[in-house]
């Protein structure tokens, strides 16, 4: 691709990617605990007994501090959802372990981290790839690198991905902004200083070129044929206009942090009981406060009918109204995030499993979607996987089965499954055992199998045992 025509392709894609990466860092800000009542203290959480800024006569405190309600809201999904991950069923026990075996132990922490990035983006991206030595790669992109372009049809396909980033040069020491432009079948690399596409390059030395048959090298390019037949990054949308899920109750968040860093104002600024003096004699308020506590002030009296002395002024700050609105606000905000209060389990008196489910409902409602955009995602993932061992993955279902982590009943469940037992085949009854650990429902068939042979072998000793007896008797 000629420079000319990669840099229309970033200026004719950067409007887009500006208004993503503008909402997509407002998200991090607010689960990272910068909210906007935090932006005059450079994002840090204070408490301000001296207002400095003289634009404000009126106030002497100005605490702001930050209510971390959206890292709450976020990171609830990403446990509810993506503790366990999904149990990969292909339907062939030696595909599925390989496959067990490219995903490793950080595949949980990978998809809570996709769950994360597609709430504060409403999108996130995971890119693979192949190593040197063949084996198959893949780690979470982050999204505000990420701008796809899609086909125009009413059934959009990715066509290419840009991928921008700043990189800094170990060669003459200047940050560069590097842009990869990903097709099914390579990737360009291009870079320049600072936000100037004027200077605009090639990523000549970004790849190696080697001749196999002498193993030498033989130059250097900023292209590269990845021969994975297709784009190599996969989409994990957060709901159908890929909206992060801050702008549902940011307003309350602000709202909430607003009210309650002027109550914390008020209690400071405003003193519960004013001392209003008249003809008072004393040249200062520190003369004042020593004579008041030793008993002993002195007034000028002019005559009959004279005022001096002290009245008290009460000013009552109305926290009942305030707490009314801190309470209101905090309700919106799980309301509007589809979100469990943990305070609700403080004052929950019904543990039972219906009651325990009510609770559960928005986040349910909310994960639920979540998983059908993961569950495409997560197909997508798991057939280049298959790709990747020489096989086709057309051949193949891909059976998602995801676990929820949630507080519940034991006690109800046991008995529910119990009751079930006896109209539920074992393979299922194995399968859905809340206290069998996914994809090991197998081995648990295999346990159950051992011990009724056992139990029969048992049964065979003792009923030999009563023939003996028997025959002994009737001799």
């Amino acid at each position: 691709m000629e420079i000319d025509t990669m840099k229309k392709i970033l200026q004719n894609t950067d409007s887009r990617r500006l208004a993503f990466n503008a909402d997509y860092d407002k998200s991090i800000e607010y689960y990272q605990n910068r909210n906007d009542i935090t932006l005059r203290n450079r994002g840090e959480s204070k408490v301000n007994t001296e207002n400095k800024d003289n634009r404000d006569l009126v106030r002497k405190a100005d605490n702001r501090a930050s209510s971390n309600y959206h890292q709450l809201v976020v990171d609830q999904e990403a446990s509810y959802l993506a503790s366990t991950p999904p149990d990969i069923d292909t339907e062939d026990d030696d595909l599925n372990k390989k496959i067990g075996n490219v995903l490793g132990s950080n595949f949980a922490l990978t998809l809570s981290n996709l769950v994360i990035d597609s709430a504060n983006a409403g999108v996130a991206w995971l890119h693979y790839w192949i190593d040197d030595k063949g084996n198959f790669k893949y780690g979470v992109v982050p999204p505000d690198q990420i701008t796809p372009i899609y086909s125009s049809d009413l059934t959009p396909n990715l066509v290419a991905v840009r991928r921008t980033y700043t990189e800094l040069s170990q060669e003459d020491g200047h940050n560069y902004q590097v842009h990869e432009y990903w097709t099914d079948k390579e990737v360009a690399v291009y870079k320049n200083k600072g936000n100037d596409y004027g200077t605009l390059q090639k990523y000549d030395n970004r790849f190696s070129i080697f001749d196999y048959n002498t193993n030498e090298q033989t130059g250097q390019s900023n292209t590269l044929k990845h021969n994975l037949g297709r784009i190599p990054f996969i989409e994990f949308d957060k709901n159908r206009y890929k909206r992060p899920d801050l702008f549902k109750y940011k307003g309350y968040i602000d709202i909430y942090d607003m009210i309650f860093n002027g109550l914390i104002n008020d209690l400071q600024d405003v003193q519960q009981v004013i001392f209003i003096l008249t003809n008072y004699n004393g040249t200062s308020m520190d003369e004042f406060r020593a004579a008041l506590k030793e008993g002993a002030l002195k007034f000028d009296s002019d005559g009959a009918g004279d005022n001096s002395g002290v009245d008290t002024l009460k000013i009552d700050i109305p926290t009942d109204a305030k707490d009314l609105a801190l309470k209101i606000a905090n309700e919106k905000i799980f309301k509007f995030g589809q979100s469990v209060d943990p305070a609700d389990f403080l004052v929950q008196n019904n543990s039972s499993q219906p009651a325990l489910k009510m609770l559960y409902m928005p986040i349910e409602l909310k994960a639920g979607i979540t998983e059908q955009y993961f569950r495409q995602g997560i197909d997508n993932f798991v057939r280049a996987i298959i790709r990747s061992f020489g096989k086709d993955d057309s051949k193949y279902a891909i059976n998602q089965s995801w676990t929820r982590n949630s507080i519940q009943n034991d006690h109800e469940q046991a008995e529910m499954f119990n009751y079930l037992a006896a109209y539920t085949s074992d393979e299922n009854l194995a399968k859905n055992n809340p206290f069998v650990q996914r994809g090991k429902w197998k081995e648990e068939l295999e346990l159950k199998a051992d011990e009724e042979v056992n139990d029969s072998f048992s049964n065979q000793e003792e009923q030999d045992k009563l023939n003996e007896v028997i025959e002994k008797n009737n001799k």
